[in-house]
């Protein structure tokens, strides 16, 4: 495993374990964070905060590490398997997304999700599925 994909790996179990300010520490001062929840990005490790604060209020995300790689412009692209559950543990969304990390000087200075919808349309579909 190369040195980013252990730096990942321990911000992963940093975030299962609801360490925000773990991961908060490594990102760049002005970060650029996609909103995984809405769509769209955060700026700057304030906005990461409260985006994480907001979201921990109604849902309960989990990440598990599935393949880590590297792309032709050096970014690295995690593929995991998140789990999405309300705060009374029922299962609101279950997929497989890609995590992109951009990480210079030892700090991450962007967070990109592959090609997948929000968790707010992912479980927008479970629950039309589920009536």
């Amino acid at each position: 495993m190369s040195s980013n994909q252990q730096f990942l790996q321990n911000l992963y179990e940093a975030f299962n374990k609801g360490e925000m300010e773990t991961i908060i520490s490594v990102m760049h001062p002005d970060v650029k964070w996609a909103n995984g929840l809405s769509g769209g990005f955060v700026y700057g490790r304030d906005a990461v905060r409260e985006y994480w604060t907001n979201q921990y209020k109604v849902i309960q995300v989990q990440l598990e590490t599935l393949k880590f790689e590297t792309d032709e412009n050096n970014r690295n692209i995690v593929t995991v398997h998140q789990i999405v559950r309300d705060l009374q543990g029922n299962l609101l969304a279950d997929s497989i997304v890609e995590q992109i990390f951009t990480i210079e000087n030892n700090l991450i200075s962007l967070y990109e999700i592959g090609k997948t919808e929000t968790i707010q349309q992912m479980i927008q579909k479970t629950r039309t599925f589920k009536e």
